[in-house]
Formats: structure tokens, sequence, C-alpha cells
């Protein structure tokens, strides 16, 4: 059976999952076959594994980094936002449908052993089991029936790591008083301190330490420097969002819905040299963009209507008529259409006129499709010619179908994991829209895009493909290389075996 270590935090985004990330890639490193768990992960961004199955990013990036092909048993509870008060319910990689918070809450207790079944199993097979908590363990309205901070803990009897994030300010009263706010036996679990995020000289933070080992009775392990790493986020706490692509050669606007999902889809392009990408939320901030891109949403209906009344859609038509290419990805692709109709209640009902720029309808139902697919681009018209026939590759993860008219041209031609062969997406001239998630990832394709849109201005690229994988690997060591030299190593083996 395997040896376990967790981390939590303080809150929200002080830095659990690139902690475990690093972690993962350090066991690795040292010879151990380890691999993440997250027992409940709340994000929009989500990833379809190999067999089908739908999991958090973050497990996925720590997969990655362990070197493991990602499996659903490493997140077996995934929550999708739908609105401010309710979510779709994935369990071990399906759907169950959609709940309120509340009602989420009174079922949880059933989900106890499907959460310790998955850990079990992934138990038997590695040395090392790294698992990430969510929020902080010191939320008491949330304690009872908790599966993912300290209850987990105790069910899995795991020691834990707990992190604070000292770039938002405050991190020693974060720290102490979450230790403080803790039961004695969970009090107990923590083993050590990690201070996050930390800019400038250590040594100014000395004294504070001590204190703070002296008030907690809890060693520090260490102090990590606040680093920029090129690895996939999860969700909308995300500083890629905040991106700017003033004074880009190539300036590409991804429109910020409101349940905006898998935003890494749009990674590949941001690393591509004299490339900008910036996340537009009002009609003003599409201007100049040299290509639109409508992303992935949860709530196609709702953002749809978000669009129209944000004066959103307007100014997408003007820039369009003008001769702006425009890309719509999953939920967007689907908002290219003249209609979206949900006739089955999946998100709540009714039908919408869509943006109209693709020849295409869309009804949703309650089943999901989630599978990796393959395949390359059919020969397309406008801006982006030049990438008919690239390879392509990635996953669709969408509610509902979308029918084209018998005359209009798909984007591109795939084959599913199953070995089905589809016709996907749509083009109309500069309009183009595909279900492919990591549509622009494979070697060449991100590169090929923005060289069109630069040729389009009259100017060019250097022709450097990035290749996404190589990039990933790179990362995950300068990562790891980065928490090894900031954390007392000694110290964590000597928690991981039960000595400390």
């Amino acid at each position: 059976m395997a040896r376990c270590i967790m981390v939590q935090g303080t809150c929200s985004n002080a830095g659990k999952s690139l902690i475990c990330a690093a972690l993962c890639r350090i066991f690795r490193q040292d010879g151990w076959r380890v691999a993440p768990f997250k027992a409940q992960n709340m994000a929009l961004n989500s990833y379809i594994t190999a067999d089908g199955g739908e999991m958090g990013r973050a497990q996925v990036v720590q997969a990655e980094a362990a070197g493991i092909a990602p499996d659903v048993r490493m997140n077996p509870i995934l929550l999708k936002p739908t609105s401010d008060v309710g979510s779709q319910v994935i369990v071990m990689g399906q759907a169950r449908g959609n709940r309120t918070a509340r009602e989420y809450w009174g079922d949880k207790k059933a989900l106890f052993p499907v959460v310790k079944q998955a850990y079990d199993s992934l138990a038997a097979e590695y040395d090392i089991i790294v698992i990430e908590g969510a929020g902080s363990p010191a939320e008491i309205n949330l304690k009872k029936d908790d599966i993912v901070n300290m209850g987990l803990a105790k069910l899995v009897d795991a020691p834990v790591l707990l992190v604070g994030d000292i770039d938002r300010g405050g991190v020693f009263a974060s720290l102490y008083g979450t230790v403080k706010l803790l039961e004695p036996d969970e009090q107990a679990r923590i083993r050590a301190l990690i201070i996050n995020k930390f800019r400038g000289d250590v040594e100014i933070l000395r004294p504070g330490l001590a204190q703070l080992e002296e008030l907690t009775g809890k060693p520090v392990a260490g102090v990590v420097p606040y680093g920029h790493f090129d690895i996939d986020d999860e969700d909308s706490l995300s500083t890629r969002l905040d991106g700017d692509a003033r004074g880009a050669a190539v300036r590409i606007a991804v429109v910020r819905l409101p349940r905006l999902s898998n935003f890494t889809d749009f990674a590949s392009l941001d690393r591509v040299p004299g490339v900008g990408i910036s996340y537009a939320d009002k009609p003003a901030q599409l201007e100049g963009a040299d290509l639109i891109i409508l992303p992935g949403t949860k709530a196609t209906l709702a953002d749809l209507k978000w669009l129209r009344v944000s004066g959103m859609e307007a100014q997408i038509f003007k820039q369009h008529a003008a001769g702006t290419p425009v890309f719509g990805v999953c939920g967007g692709y689907q908002m290219m259409g003249r209609t979206v109709s949900d006739p089955e209640n999946t998100e709540g009902g009714g039908s919408l006129r869509g943006l109209g720029l693709l020849p295409v309808d869309t009804v949703f139902h309650p089943r999901k499709t989630t599978t990796q697919a393959r395949g390359t681009v059919r020969s397309l018209s406008g801006v982006l010619a030049e990438l008919s026939g690239a390879a392509v590759e990635g996953y669709e993860i969408h509610m509902g179908e979308t029918a084209r008219d018998a005359d209009a041209l798909p984007f591109c031609a795939l084959t599913r994991a199953d070995g089905t062969t589809i016709a996907d997406g749509c083009q109309v001239e500069n309009a183009y829209g595909t279900y492919l998630h990591g549509v622009f990832d494979a070697p060449g394709v991100a590169l090929g895009l923005a060289q069109a849109l630069a040729a389009r201005k009259g100017i060019s690229l250097d022709d450097a493909v990035c290749d996404t994988a190589q990039i990933k690997e790179r990362e995950y060591d300068r990562l790891a290389d980065a928490v090894r030299q900031a954390l007392d190593m000694d110290l964590i083996y000597r928690i991981l075996e039960g000595n400390a």
C-alpha cells in the first residue's frame, strides 16, 4: 500500500496544485512511482481521458508531472458550476446531472465509498500518493461530512503540509489562524508549514518564521519563491486571463464568457513568438484584433444571452464584416450557429437565436459526448486557408449535437477513440467552428494560424514550431527544481515515512 502526503491551503489559489505537481515530479525524479489524488474538485477547465472519462485539469497536470496517464480515479468527483448556486456533478468521469449546492451537500455522504475506493485502487498500484485539498480546511461551516480536506486526511491517514500565499498578504495570520481553527486531532495532522509565492530576500522573513514555528508548534518546511511557469492552469483564478496583447504583431482576442471553460485551449497560441492573447469582456477590447475566438462555456444559452446584452455580439458582427475571422470552440461553435435549443431542459430549457455566422443548428440533450479524437483540417477558405490539411488532435466534451446544412463544409475530419469517423465543425469564409478542444496544440497548427494572420497584415513571423509536449516536460522540471531547492526535502521524506 502506498504512502501518502497531503497538501492543504489556507485559501483558494494558495498554490496547492503547483506544489502537488512539483512533489509528483520530485518523487518521480527520485525513482518512485507516484500518482496525484484530489477527492473533489470544482473547475470548469476539465479534460477527457483516453477511455472517455472527465476529470479536473489540475490532476491532469500532476499526472503528467508524475509521468503517468491521467485517470479519473485521481479526481473521482468533479463539480462544474452551471450557475452561482448549482453545478454539474461528475462522478468517476461520468456526468450525473445538475445539483444545487444544497442538494449536493445533502447527498455528499453517499460519495464517501466512491472516494475511498478510488484512492485505495491507486494506492495499490503506486508507491506514493500526493493528495491535494480544496480551499481551506478551516471553513468551519463546511467541515461536516468533509471529503476533501481533513475528512479525507483522516480517512486515508495522511500527514498534511499547510500552504499559505504570502503574495496576497497576511500569510502569518492565515497560517496561524488556520491551524488554531482546527480540532486538536486535525492540528496534529499538520506536520509542516509552507510559505508560497515569496518575492525578495528570504532572510527578512527569518524572525517571523521563528515566531510562527513557536506559536503553532509546526516547522516551516520552506519558503517557495514566486515563479512563472508555463503550466496549464485550472480555473478563472489564472493570471493568463489578464494577458495583454498590446504591442504584439498578431493580436488574438478570446471572448471572456461568464462561464468560460477550457481556456487552456489557447495556451499554444500564446507560445508563438509575436502573438499576444487577451481575454475580452467589453466590446471595445475586440477592436483591432486579428482573430476573435469564442471559447467553450458550461452555460451556452446563458452566455449567448450575455453576448447579446453586453454589446459583444454587435461588436463581433462589426469586426467580422470588416474581415476579421471568428473561430468558435465547443460552446463558442454552438453560439456561432443559427439556433441553440434545449428541449429537454439540459441547461434550463428554451431556445435562442445564435450569431448566424455558420449554417448550423444545435439541440441539447442529457447525454454527454466525452471522447478523445484526432484527424485533419479540411480544405478551408478565407484567412485560415493555410491550415488546410493540418493534423489536429484533442478531445470532445459537450452536451448536444450540432447539425450542418447539407451543402455546408465541415472544419475537420476526425476519428474518435472508439474508431468512429465524423465530419466535425463548420466553415464559411472567415467563420470557423469545431467541437475539438486542443485544436491548436498539435505541432505546427498554432504557428500556421499565427502566420496566416500575420500574412494578412503583410508581416512575417519566425518559423519556429512550439512542441507542447517538450515545453510541458521542461516546465515540470523547472517547477520541481525550484520547489526542491526551496523546501527541506529531508523533512518532507521524514513526514512521508511517518518519522516527523
